[in-house]
């Protein structure tokens, strides 16, 4: 017998392991499936009532019936007289709120991740107010700042200062407001400062402990930078917090002295009262707007400070 020659076959090879022909494996439904639920609960809640929200803005409505206006609702909103001083006292109120409970909650949360022996009990105790109702804190406060009787100006008047009208003043009225809602929301920003302390790898502290560095080195070059995420967490929700005020401004001052402490969102809640209820769905829609317009650009910003991992 003669050996074939060895060149290439014309033939077919043999058989190679490819991979089966015909229409593609379909993936399997359950996974989406888990997202149903959650889909349902956006759709009925956020994304219709937006929806109609911005439909029934642009009409007349009553309970029974609507009249298209077109953009008239925007118009009449934006001629408001007191909107001017709604929107300053509206960014006011929220750029206060904000930094207090930034600068407040990071001290809280130094001290209570510290070596302290009532840790726990301190944590308790500034977490409290977060538990208690907005209206509920409203009206004690009210009570505790009333010149004549209120708690407040008695203990000052104990060492000889003459408080003010806090609630009563213009000039106080809106800025006393802002520092309960600092006393109330702080406790929430101190739990995400004291998740985002805990979370810092022991080592860097060890590491400015070997280079002699004392508690503020260690809070000035591994606890600040490294709790950025928290900051960052913080500031965007107490930002948005703010722009939204309502509840504790209203049961306070009402806006009141006068217009001197409206917000943007008292100012809708007035049209309501007042049965103009396109003119105040249109007013939503305008927060809903500058509320976006301020926060995805804040957003950004301090989202490309994150120190990364």
């Amino acid at each position: 017998m003669t050996r074939q020659d060895a060149g290439p076959r014309s033939g077919p090879g043999p058989a190679l392991a490819r991979p089966p022909a015909g229409p593609a494996k379909r993936r399997s439904a359950y996974p989406y499936a888990l997202y149903l639920p959650a889909a349902v609960v956006y759709l009925v809640i956020f994304l219709v009532p937006t929806v109609m929200a911005f439909y029934f803005a642009l009409t007349r409505w009553t309970l029974f019936d609507s009249t298209f206006v077109g953009l008239d609702n925007f118009r009449d909103f934006l001629s408001e007289q007191n909107l001017r001083i709604g929107f300053t006292n509206t960014l006011f109120y929220a750029v206060v709120t904000s930094g207090l409970k930034v600068v407040l909650g990071l001290l809280l949360g130094v001290l209570l991740t510290s070596k302290l022996r009532l840790r726990g009990f301190l944590r308790s105790v500034v977490f409290f107010p977060v538990l208690v109702s907005t209206v509920a804190v409203g009206i004690t406060f009210s009570a505790l700042l009333r010149p004549d009787t209120g708690l407040v100006n008695k203990a000052l008047a104990v060492v000889g200062i003459d408080g003010p009208d806090w609630l009563g003043d213009a000039g106080t009225a809106l800025l006393s407001v802002a520092l309960v809602d600092v006393w109330k929301g702080v406790g929430i920003a101190t739990v995400i400062y004291i998740a985002g302390i805990l979370s810092i790898p022991r080592d860097y502290y060890q590491a400015v402990a070997v280079d002699g560095g004392g508690a503020w080195h260690r809070f000035r070059h591994v606890t600040l930078p490294l709790s950025w995420p928290a900051t960052y967490s913080v500031i965007i929700l107490s930002f948005i917090g703010g722009l939204r005020s309502f509840d504790l401004i209203w049961t306070m001052t009402r806006g009141g002295p006068g217009f001197t402490s409206d917000t943007i969102a008292s100012i809708i809640y007035k049209q309501y009262q007042a049965g103009f209820f396109g003119l105040s769905t249109a007013g939503n829609v305008l927060l809903f707007v500058v509320v976006t317009a301020i926060v995805v650009p804040l957003n950004y910003f301090l989202g490309k400070r994150q120190v990364p991992a």
